[in-house]
């Protein structure tokens, strides 16, 4: 019984240590949004222009999901039906001119081939990002693998 209660006030005491840290000053953190408040939409950065289509875009890492080169507004992913693959399947790509969905596609976390894309990689906009004429953010000051450098 004693040393429930020990650790009882233990835990209570630990509270008011740790209480007076959560509201105190950010040290100087700003969110990416200012210090406008959610609701305050008009200041937002806004991507102002979808890439329009084109040749793929170089990847900067080993193993980096294929950037989109076209804009996917209004594409329809869910369970029933994927815009991606009227373009991008295997029965399909040629004819529309688009790259074939990765063999990496038709296997399951078991590594077990399937005979259609894998539920865990059915749903592209999970990994393949389309990408806008934007400013950045923030600064960035990466540098893509050597060995994938041209």
């Amino acid at each position: 019984m004693r040393k429930s209660t020990l650790t009882g006030v233990g835990v209570l005491l630990a509270n008011f240590a740790i209480a007076p840290l959560a509201v105190s000053d950010t040290g100087g953190i700003t969110s990416l949004r200012g210090s406008n408040e959610l609701d305050n939409q008009s200041d937002m950065p806004v991507a102002q222009q979808w890439q329009r289509d084109r040749d793929p875009i170089e990847r900067d890492y080993i193993q980096q999901p294929p950037l989109i080169p076209h804009t996917t507004k209004g594409y329809k992913i869910n369970i029933k039906f994927n815009k991606c693959l009227t373009c991008h399947s295997w029965a399909n790509y040629k004819e529309k001119g688009a790259t074939k969905i990765s063999q990496t596609h038709f296997s399951d976390r078991d590594e077990h081939v399937l005979a259609n894309i894998a539920p865990r990689r059915y749903f592209c906009n999970q990994c393949h990002v389309p990408q806008v004429d934007a400013k950045p953010l923030v600064e960035n000051t990466f540098n893509p693998v050597k060995s994938i450098r041209r």
